[in-house]
């Protein structure tokens, strides 16, 4: 349901979702570098030195960026036309993250805690996804994710079969004599081998193991771009139907690229970015 605005939440989302005016370009610019700044102060803070000299300007530039950060969530609420849309949105989501693990800290105290709160600490890292909305591409990425999702949950699942069978194949031939001590560490093995990453904390040790091994390796070989291929056909379907959908109001051709501004037939002048059927 849309909510019915005054001029002031059309001005304001003009300025805060729009990318095409001065001001909300500069609004766009100024949140970036917001964005950036907070995950250089938590980093900072993660430095025992910093910390340590710097422990309390830093935890007050910490409470001016969740200020700033709130204060942006409750702005994009109240002049978003669709509010409950915009909150189970995945920017949405992630602009909630941005401001929550602050406040969370707050309501858990006690030194038993102390790693709660240091994980609540850690996971303003997501802040740095806000990031993700200034760029234009990756709107094609995240729709070729949900397009391609079925397929790669198949895979995986395909996946999760072959690492299963080659680690119980390897607890079966080396046993726990030569490390492999159960099925769930021998699979451990097995994901380990198949993504080629081969830690060497575990290696087989008889003549088959290896043999085994060796299968297992040119197994993920072959697999391994599967996915890969999978999201970039998907990407590639997306980005042809972006283009058909850039038509030209004077001569209806289409095929134009995404930040094109002017016909490449007729050279007229295409519709704004914005307002455009994607």
């Amino acid at each position: 349901m849309e909510n019915k605005q005054t001029p002031l939440q059309k001005h304001l989302y003009t300025m805060i979702f729009g990318t095409h005016t001065k001001a909300g370009k500069a609004f766009d610019i100024a949140l970036i570098v917001v964005i950036i700044s907070s995950i250089v102060v938590l980093m900072l803070d993660s430095v025992g030195i910093y910390k340590e000299k710097y422990g309390t300007l830093l935890y007050t530039i910490e409470w001016c960026f969740t200020a700033f950060f709130t204060i942006e969530y409750l702005l994009r609420l109240y002049c978003s036309p669709h509010r409950l849309a915009y909150a189970r949105s995945f920017y949405g989501i992630i602009d909630v993250v941005a401001v929550l693990p602050t406040f969370l800290a707050l309501f858990i105290p006690g030194a038993s805690y102390l790693m709660a709160i240091r994980l609540l600490r850690v996971l303003r890292i997501f802040r740095i996804l806000k990031l993700v909305r200034f760029l234009q591409e990756s709107n094609f990425l995240l729709s070729a994710l949900r397009m391609s999702a079925r397929k790669i949950m198949v895979f995986f699942m395909t996946v999760f079969v072959l690492v299963t069978v080659f680690g119980s194949l390897m607890f079966a031939i080396e046993g726990p004599e030569h490390g492999f001590t159960s099925i769930p560490y021998s699979i451990y093995w097995a994901i380990v081998t198949m993504t080629t990453v081969g830690y060497g904390d575990l290696v087989p040790q008889t003549d088959l193991g290896k043999g085994l091994a060796s299968l297992t390796m040119l197994m993920g070989y072959c697999i391994i771009a599967v996915p890969t291929g999978i999201i970039t056909a998907q990407m590639g379907q997306e980005i042809n139907l972006h283009r058909r959908l850039v038509k030209c109001p004077n001569c209806s051709e289409n095929g134009h690229e995404s930040d094109a501004l002017y016909c490449k037939h007729c050279g007229s002048e295409l519709p704004e970015p914005d307002k455009r059927l994607v």
